[in-house]
């Protein structure tokens, strides 16, 4: 761990920020915490940090509407955090382009646990020099790890950090099979539990972002029962 990681916590819940802040500058990261949805986008601006902890619900503007306006510019990892046990909150959550979900109330361990294996799977991908272009679907479609760009002959796919990072690993192993387990495995650095969704979800947001037909993916092909592959 770098300790000028910078994480920056927008929560109303001043108690716990202050808590949370505490905690995760003892262990070696820069901290600011915001406390309102209003001016949160141009606080994420200013700040610059390599992961974002998000509320939900915040006065002024929601979490959701800061993830969606800040996607484009912003790559790092999000965190959401929410209150509301609710299934739906956790997809729109992620289909705007949050990396990760916790409920409230969230044990500051259990946090620090998520910010080290979302900035781990981050500097992993960054970290990596060799090989860093592929080119998938008959050349039509580039990525660049370096940039860490994405680009359909001179127009850019705007991906999210997660959507990215496992569009890679798909592209540097065409025609080769990758389970959902072994997916969530590089990408979170944790044990994969059968039920989560998240690789799903984002293969689904990826194909839209690609254009590749869901119904008859030709880019991204699902192999029953196995797991996904990035047609050779």
């Amino acid at each position: 761990m770098t300790t000028e990681q910078k994480i920056l916590l927008i929560d109303d819940d001043t108690e716990l920020t202050q808590l949370m802040s505490l905690f995760l500058e003892k262990n070696g990261y820069c901290v600011s915490c915001y406390a309102q949805g209003s001016g949160a986008v141009e606080r994420v601006r200013e700040f610059a940090p390599d992961l974002l902890v998000l509320d939900l619900m915040l006065p002024g503007q929601d979490g959701l509407s800061i993830c969606r306006q800040i996607r484009g510019s912003f790559s790092g990892p999000i965190i959401m955090l929410t209150a509301l046990v609710d299934d739906i909150d956790e997809v729109t959550g992620l289909e705007v382009g949050a990396d990760d979900y916790l409920c409230k109330p969230v044990k500051p361990r259990v946090l620090l646990a998520h910010i080290r294996a979302q900035l781990r799977r981050h500097d992993m991908l960054l970290a990596q020099s060799s090989q860093h272009v592929r080119t998938i679907h008959e050349g039509e479609i580039c990525v660049d790890l370096t940039k860490r760009k994405a680009t359909c002959g001179d127009k850019e796919i705007l991906l999210s950090s997660a959507e990215f990072e496992l569009l890679w690993l798909l592209a540097s192993s065409p025609g080769r099979i990758l389970s959902r387990d072994e997916l969530y495995r590089t990408l979170f650095k944790l044990e994969f539990d059968g039920m989560d969704r998240s690789i799903d979800l984002r293969i689904s947001r990826l194909r839209k972002k690609l254009g590749d037909d869901p119904k008859e993916p030709k880019i991204i092909k699902t192999v029953r029962n196995k797991g996904y592959l990035i047609a050779s």
